[in-house]
């Protein structure tokens, strides 16, 4: 996948593109169906695809003191348009520049200007350009006079009519109900971080533990959770079962949030490297212990509950270790 910063001066080759847009916070099944409408379009009409989306996410640049929201960081979301076959990905900075652009303008910079797009995909709820003026009736005008074709795809949704939509994700999540945000995302959510020094406590009581930061990411249900546990080396991701406490660690009187992940029959030293923690259920809240004693007895249930659930994952359950 090639990936642009800059929509002046793109390559011959990404002109004509067939152009998915949007924030596509989550890469969810509803953001696949609309990059996947823009897929077929490209195949039919013989032309790359192309996916524009944003960052920061305007949302955190029109209202930064809000409690962080996102579920896939950059780095997390440009992993899922590779995995789902995005050829060109533009990563516009969203700026003062780009919140003034009027809706007009937006489609002269980026589709007929930029792309020179031949076709067009957005979700129903799609809006843009300065005081939210351009929707996706405004680009079906746009589409008509400046020729190229466009799909702006109605609400998904699963069987139970849930929609699959970022807010509804982050709800199940805040809800400790991982297995929810999975099935709306078609995956386990995951986090991912440096491994980062902590007081080695897990060490000195049989669990040792490796820690990341979560504080680009929603803040899900604190808790213990079964795992997925992606070790990151070489380009490569090994995957392997744990058990992970997202939360503040009371039973020591810390107060920041962070991710403390057990990965079972795994004694590699991995500081520094990078860790994917995929959550698949929750187990139980985060509760304060009366020591060290009790905390073992409880890591050691946790952890048995866990691995028992995870061996019981099929290869084809969408709950199984992610790509």
């Amino acid at each position: 996948m090639r990936i642009f910063r800059h929509v002046a001066g793109l390559p011959e080759f990404v002109r004509g593109s067939s152009v998915a847009i949007g924030n596509f916070d989550g890469v969810h099944l509803g953001h696949q169906a609309v990059i996947n409408e823009a897929g077929t379009h490209a195949e039919k009409l013989s032309v790359p695809l192309s996916v524009i989306t944003f960052e920061p996410h305007p949302r955190r640049y029109f209202r930064p003191k809000e409690p962080t929201f996102q579920l896939t960081p950059l780095r997390s979301k440009v992993r899922r348009f590779e995995a789902i076959g995005v050829e060109q990905l533009l990563i516009v900075h969203f700026d003062a520049d780009t919140s003034q652009l009027t809706h007009d303008q937006f489609v002269d910079t980026f589709i007929t200007e930029g792309f020179q797009a031949k076709h067009v995909s957005v979700g129903y709820d799609f809006v843009f350009g300065a005081g939210r003026g351009g929707d996706a009736d405004y680009l079906r005008e746009r589409a008509a006079t400046d020729g190229f074709e466009l799909s702006a795809l109605e609400p998904v949704k699963d069987v139970s009519g849930t929609i699959y939509s970022s807010t509804n994700i982050r709800n199940c999540l805040v809800d400790g109900n991982p297995l929810g945000a999975a099935r709306l995302l078609g995956r386990p959510w995951e986090v991912e971080g440096r491994v980062i020094k902590g007081d080695q406590r897990g060490r000195q009581i049989g669990f040792p533990t490796a820690n990341i930061s979560i504080e680009d990411y929603v803040k899900p249900a604190l808790g213990v959770y079964a795992v997925w546990v992606g070790v990151e080396e070489g380009g490569e991701t090994t995957w392997h079962m744990g058990c992970a406490n997202v939360g503040r660690r009371p039973t020591f009187d810390k107060n920041d949030v962070n991710c403390e992940v057990y990965i079972f029959d795994f004694t590699d030293d991995i500081y520094d490297k990078l860790l994917r923690v995929a959550l698949v259920e929750y187990i139980r809240p985060e509760k304060k212990f009366d020591g060290i004693a009790e905390l073992r007895e409880q890591i050691a249930l946790d952890s048995h509950d866990a691995r028992t659930l995870l061996e019981s994952i099929g290869s084809d359950d969408f709950r199984r270790a992610p790509d």
